[in-house]
């Protein structure tokens, strides 16, 4: 998030200094190598267009970025019914397409890239004087609480697994996830190592069957996944290491003041069932270059109401983002029979109101 709001201020002509992440400072010889990263990032057309302006989309390797044309989400079913599914495709939407997946350390590599040979960066190990400190360091900023700022954050009790994966049949762009009680899993098509053969997986499972899972021998963590898709997407197999990561929902209860502004996983965390969390990041970075690109020339780049502005902006889109994935993660956690009724009756009551489900894309492709 820090590389790309530089580059966007940069672009500017604007100064920037950039703290290193703690990837960017060489490791001692002695020091373990760090396990690869296995997430993948789903991109609407927001996030694309703000990498393409910014020069670094049309860099990535085109294994390293997969096209989603359809999607297919399906629920859990009352005792002796099939299980309601919807349905969503860029033809319906009239959009090329529905999102990108993009490979997360590939797109880190080509940015970090891009920082190394713009002229108005400058990489250093610790903050600087500034007129402006933008925080953007993730959802455990250490600069955020030295600035005291306070966090409100609810824990899902569920950990996010994620893998990559290879099944014996092509995903033909087709991006699959079911929800139901307790767990909610998601297959995203990716061209990495197989192309048309390949997917990112993200299960949203209780802490305790996370561990179950990284704990298990490739074959039974295969077999585990046969029973939770069914054989939907064919026979998967692992293709490389396994990793977790605790979920939660935490919002800053202010995401300015005199000198500093928040951004990205700082300013907010949502539950990752819609893969909005880099989407809403992105969008802060375009909000905020466009609000000290239109700033009155006798403004300072750390003036609070200019900063204001750039809250105001992004106040309302976070919000409506954590309450929607927020509501249908408490949705699906329910177990009782009232909830799985009420929840196949409203699957099946979105799939045939053609302009709800429209409308619902089309939030989803520009948030």
């Amino acid at each position: 998030m820090g590389r790309s709001l530089a580059l966007a201020l940069a672009t500017q002509g604007l100064r920037v200094a950039l703290v290193a992440e703690p990837s960017a400072v060489p490791a001692a010889a002695s020091a373990p190598t760090a396990a690869p990263d296995v997430r993948t990032y789903a991109l609407n057309a927001g996030s694309v267009g703000l990498l393409q302006n910014l020069r670094v989309w049309d860099a990535l390797p085109p294994d390293a970025r997969t096209a989603v044309w359809d999607m297919w989400v399906q629920g859990d079913a009352p005792q002796g019914r099939r299980p309601a599914a919807l349905h969503f495709s860029a033809y319906e939407q009239a959009v090329e397409v529905l999102a990108w997946i993009v490979d997360a350390a590939e797109l880190d590599a080509v940015l970090a890239s891009a920082v190394r040979f713009a002229p108005h960066i400058t990489v250093v190990a610790e903050a600087v004087q500034a007129p402006l400190t933008v925080v953007a360091e993730g959802k455990d900023a250490a600069s955020r609480a030295a600035l005291g700022v306070k966090v409100d954050t609810h824990t899902y009790g569920h950990s996010g697994v994620a893998a990559r994966l290879r099944s014996d049949r092509p995903h033909a762009g087709l991006a699959r996830q079911w929800f139901r009680s307790p767990d909610i899993l998601a297959l995203l098509p990716f061209d990495r190592p197989s192309p048309g053969h390949s997917y990112g997986l993200v299960w949203s499972v209780p802490h305790e069957r996370a561990q179950a899972l990284l704990a298990m021998t490739h074959y039974e963590f295969e077999q585990a996944l046969v029973q939770a898709t069914g054989g939907e997407a064919g026979a998967l197999s692992l293709d490389g290491p396994r990793a977790a990561w605790p979920l939660r929902r935490s919002r800053a209860q202010a995401v300015c003041g005199p000198g500093w502004v928040l951004a990205g996983d700082a300013a907010h965390v949502v539950h990752p069932l819609a893969g909005q969390g880099l989407n809403l990041g992105l969008a802060d970075v375009q909000a905020l270059a466009e609000v000290i690109a239109q700033r009155e020339p006798w403004r300072g780049l750390g003036d609070e109401k200019l900063l204001r502005r750039y809250a105001r902006r992004r106040h309302l889109p976070t919000l409506a983002m954590a309450g929607v994935t927020d509501a249908l993660w408490h949705l699906f956690a329910q177990e009782s029979p009232l909830w799985r009724e009420a929840r196949y009756r409203g699957l099946q009551w979105v799939d045939r109101l053609g302009p709800l489900k429209k409308s619902l894309t089309a939030r989803a492709l520009n948030s």
